[in-house]
C-alpha cells in the first residue's frame, strides 16, 4: 500500500501547484483562463508538464477544454486554456428541477464521444471524475467539457502504462492491482460517472483505503434499493458492461456509444431528481480548492470593486500570488495590479 500511495500521489503533483486565474485578452475582450506554474515547483517534475503541454496541443474537439497559447517569464510557465463558464457537473444537476435518464445519458453521450476522440488519437486521460466535467456555459442546453489532463498519458509503440493514477473511488481494478494497464481505466471511470449520475453516490465507498481498493479489485457494487428501483434495466447493463472488472471485456467507447441506453431510446423520462440531488449533497461536499464560476457574474463582480476602489474608497481586491510575482518581475504589469502575463491580457480574478 504504502508504494502505490507513493506512486498516486507522485502522480497528483500537476493539480497542487498551479493557479488558475480569469483573463480578459485587451483587443478583443475575450476571456480566458490563465493556468499559472512556477517553474521552481517544475524543478524534477518537468516531464509531468511537458507531457500534459503535449497532450493538450494535440486536441481539438468540441467536447475538451483546448490550449490556446503558452507564455513564459523567468519564474512561471502561463497556459492560455479555454474558459468554461458553465460551472461544475454536480452543481447544475442539483439547480435543476427536473432530471431524468435521458438527461444522464445525454451527458454520458458527450464524454464517450470525447473519449473516444482521445483514445483514437492514443491518448488515456487516466483520471477521468465529475470534477473534471465542467458546463461550457449557463445555457440550459450547454454542452459539457472535460478538463484538467495533468495525469494524461500518450501512448508510445510498445508502451504499457503501469503507474497507479487517478483518484480512488474512480480507478479500475487493473490500476489498484498495479498490472499493466490501457484504455480501458477510461471506461471503467466513465461507468463509475455513470453510476453516480443515476442515484447520486458512489459504487465503491469507505473511509479506509484498504477496504475500499478491496471493493474496487473486486468490482463489488450493488444497485441498492431503493435509490435503483426506478432506474431503467438498460441503464443497469450499460453500467455492468463498463465496471467489468476484466478490461478485455469491458465495452470500449465505440461499444458503449452503441449501447442501447445511449444510441437508442431506453433512458427514461422519469424524473428522478429529488433523489439524485439529495444523494449529491450528501455524499459530494464541494472541494474548496475547486470552485465552480459563472465568468461573466465574476468580471461583472470584480469590476464593480475595481470601480469602488476608485470612486467609494474602498479597499482592493488583493491580488493573487501570481499576479503579484508578475508585477515584481515587470512581465507586462502596471500599478493597478490587473496586467498578466503580457500587456494582451487584464486579470479579473484571482485564484480559482
Amino acid at each position: 500500500r504504502s508504494m502505490l500511495k507513493g506512486e498516486k500521489e507522485a502522480c497528483y503533483h500537476t493539480v497542487s501547484f498551479s493557479e488558475v486565474v480569469l483573463a480578459e485578452e485587451k483587443g478583443t475582450h475575450k476571456l480566458v483562463a490563465i493556468k499559472c506554474i512556477p517553474k521552481k515547483a517544475l524543478e524534477g517534475k518537468e516531464n509531468s508538464i511537458e507531457n500534459e503541454i503535449a497532450v493538450l496541443h494535440k486536441i481539438k474537439h468540441a467536447n475538451i477544454v483546448s490550449l490556446e497559447e503558452i507564455f513564459e517569464s523567468k519564474s512561471h510557465l502561463y497556459l492560455i486554456m479555454q474558459l468554461v463558464s458553465g460551472g461544475e457537473l454536480f452543481d447544475r444537476i442539483i439547480e435543476k428541477g427536473f432530471y431524468t435518464e435521458k438527461d444522464a445519458s445525454k451527458l454520458i453521450q458527450q464524454i464517450l464521444d470525447a473519449v473516444k476522440y482521445l483514445h483514437d488519437m492514443g491518448i488515456v486521460h487516466r483520471d477521468l471524475k465529475p470534477e473534471n466535467l465542467l458546463y461550457y456555459s449557463m445555457d440550459e442546453d450547454s454542452k459539457i467539457m472535460i478538463s484538467d489532463f495533468g495525469l494524461s498519458k500518450i501512448e508510445g509503440s510498445g508502451s504499457v502504462m503501469s503507474t497507479a493514477c487517478g483518484t480512488p473511488g474512480y480507478v479500475a481494478p487493473e490500476v489498484l492491482a498495479q498490472k499493466p494497464y490501457s484504455k480501458a481505466v477510461d471506461c471503467w471511470s466513465i461507468g463509475v460517472i455513470a453510476y453516480i449520475l443515476l442515484c447520486g453516490y458512489p459504487p465503491f465507498y469507505h473511509e479506509n483505503d484498504a477496504k475500499l481498493f478491496e471493493q474496487i479489485l473486486k468490482a463489488e457494487y450493488e444497485f441498492d434499493s431503493p435509490y435503483w428501483d426506478d432506474i431503467s434495466d438498460s441503464a443497469k447493463d450499460f453500467i455492468v458492461h463498463l465496471m467489468e472488472k476484466d478490461p478485455n471485456t469491458r465495452y470500449t467507447c465505440d461499444q458503449a456509444l452503441q449501447h442501447p441506453w445511449i444510441a437508442g431510446d431506453t433512458a427514461l423520462d422519469k424524473n428522478i431528481h429529488e433523489s439524485v440531488s439529495a444523494q449529491i449533497k450528501k455524499n459530494f461536499a464541494k472541494s474548496k480548492w475547486k470552485q465552480a464560476f459563472n465568468a461573466t457574474a465574476v468580471v461583472r463582480h470584480m469590476r464593480r470593486l475595481q470601480l469602488g476602489t476608485s470612486h467609494e474608497g474602498l479597499n482592493p481586491p488583493l491580488a493573487s500570488p501570481c499576479q503579484t510575482h508578475l508585477l515584481e518581475e515587470g512581465a507586462g504589469g502596471d500599478s493597478s495590479g490587473c496586467i498578466v502575463v503580457s500587456n494582451r491580457f487584464e486579470s479579473l480574478t484571482g485564484s480559482s
